[in-house]
């Protein structure tokens, strides 16, 4: 498949731009701007070129039920409960404390949709982990795939979320009216 796929990068023009920290035992990858499903399947080129097998995502535990839920368990999929007790972040917190590695890739929206403001879980789980955030954006104008340099959120999450924003506003979705641009403070 990592030929498959490495050629399918190369026949729609998209370049991987920044190196991979394969030495990270534990990562939060935040992908953005996430305006099309088309992301997922790049997210999955991506994945495969640089054998990067070990990434999770996160879904919801319907989704891996019989017949098909090892579908999505063999793509990396996590299944979450909704409705425990335990909201969202504490579930992954967990996940990540009882694992010696671990990897996540999610989107900082949330959705497809334009939004107002991103979501602040995975902040929150990197700052709870202790594990840096990778910025990763699909730049579908330019089509470049761009992996900042890890992230280490400070705890000022509106400081981070601005250092974090110059690298993704820039970045053109599939979808324009998702991008994040809107959202970068005046300065």
């Amino acid at each position: 498949m990592r030929l498959f796929w490495k050629y399918f990068l190369r026949w729609n023009d998209w370049v991987i731009e920044g190196i991979y920290p394969y030495s990270l035992p534990k990562l939060v990858i935040a992908v953005a701007p996430h305006t099309s499903s088309r992301d997922f399947i790049i997210g999955l080129a991506v994945r495969s070129v640089l054998r990067l097998y070990h990434i999770r995502y996160l879904g919801k535990a319907e989704l891996f039920r019989p017949p098909f839920g090892f579908i999505f368990k063999m793509l990396g999929g996590t299944p979450v409960d909704r409705s425990a007790q335990k909201n969202l972040v504490e579930q992954v917190v967990d996940r990540f404390n009882t694992a010696e590695k671990f990897t996540l890739a999610l989107s900082p929206e949330g959705t497809r949709k334009r939004v107002v403001r991103l979501k602040t879980g995975f902040y929150h789980i990197a700052l709870k982990t202790g594990s840096p955030i990778l910025p990763i954006s699909f730049d579908f104008a330019e089509r470049k795939i761009r992996l900042a340099p890890p992230f280490h959120p400070t705890g000022n999450m509106e400081a981070d979320f601005r250092e974090l924003l110059k690298f993704w506003a820039p970045c053109r979705g599939y979808h324009r009216k998702g991008d994040l641009f809107h959202l970068m403070p005046e300065e």
